[in-house]
């Protein structure tokens, strides 16, 4: 008898387009490089696609997996793992510091849907030294905002974030027909691996993104307009930046500045 579970129709609600392209499933598993000593943990694995040569190269793996009509099949087909480990729940809610625990870092993977994307990968940046590495699949706009560079159209509040956390690297795109239902976008692979030490510090990491928040709030704006409430011509004068400047012009470095800057001024 087959352990393949029975077909499952892709669900709008949780975004779910499944990956098909064995070529592409086998690029993304290579990128990921798995090891045996490695706590591999995949969101969202759906029907398995990256599942099982992820299991077939670690030889163990967790997932977390929010659709409940996804975990009998997974179950199936998967039994014969005795390091396959099922999480049912919401990766958005997960407390992935306690999932650490006191074993090594977590090396986050998955083909995340695009209406969590972005405020799962906060909660994973947030998460600290719980997180070795992630490996994601994402909308590639998505991984263009991440990877950008400073004074690009594509520089916003999530490539601060995310570049304040983590060396960013684009890997590859991904064609709308790796998919099942065809996505409309084209997609991409990024790599996010936190800083072992942090390039610039925050004194105030909550300060530093409402800083950040504030400036990217009118892009066309300067950044005297934006952050007219928090900072005096006298004190960009101090910072050695010029408030006539757009916010995508901006550094992480800067941002850092501005809000230690702040920080200390209120302290």
């Amino acid at each position: 008898m087959s352990s393949r579970p029975q077909p499952h129709r892709a669900r709008k609600r949780f975004g779910q387009n499944f990956l098909r392209d064995p070529g592409i499933i086998s690029r993304i598993v290579r990128a990921i490089a798995p090891r045996e000593e490695d706590r591999l943990i995949e969101i969202g694995p759906g029907q398995g696609a990256l599942t099982e040569p992820l299991l077939e190269a670690a030889g163990h793996l967790e997932v977390i997996e929010l659709d409940r009509d996804l975990i009998p099949g997974l179950r199936v087909q998967f039994f014969r793992y005795p390091g396959f480990v099922i999480h049912e729940g919401d990766a958005l809610k997960m407390d992935y510091a306690a999932l650490k625990g006191e074993g090594p870092g977590l090396r986050v993977v998955g083909n995340l849907p695009y209406n969590v994307a972005t405020p799962l990968i906060i909660r994973l940046m947030e998460s600290g030294a719980a997180i070795a590495d992630m490996h994601f699949m994402l909308q590639q706009e998505v991984v263009e905002r991440l990877a950008a560079s400073p004074g690009g159209a594509q520089w916003g509040r999530l490539s601060v974030m995310a570049q304040y956390h983590c060396r960013v690297e684009s890997l590859f795109t991904v064609p709308p027909e790796a998919f099942v239902p065809r996505p409309k976008v084209d997609s991409a692979i990024v790599r996010l691996t936190p800083h072992a030490e942090l390039p610039c510090v925050a004194e105030d990491e909550n300060l530093l993104f409402d800083v950040v928040r504030e400036a990217f709030g009118q892009r066309r704006k300067t950044l005297r307009n934006n952050l007219k409430g928090r900072l005096s011509s006298t004190a960009w004068e101090q910072l050695s930046i010029d408030p006539g400047r757009r916010p995508q012009t901006l550094t992480v470095e800067e941002y850092v500045r501005i809000a230690n800057f702040l920080a200390r001024e209120s302290s």
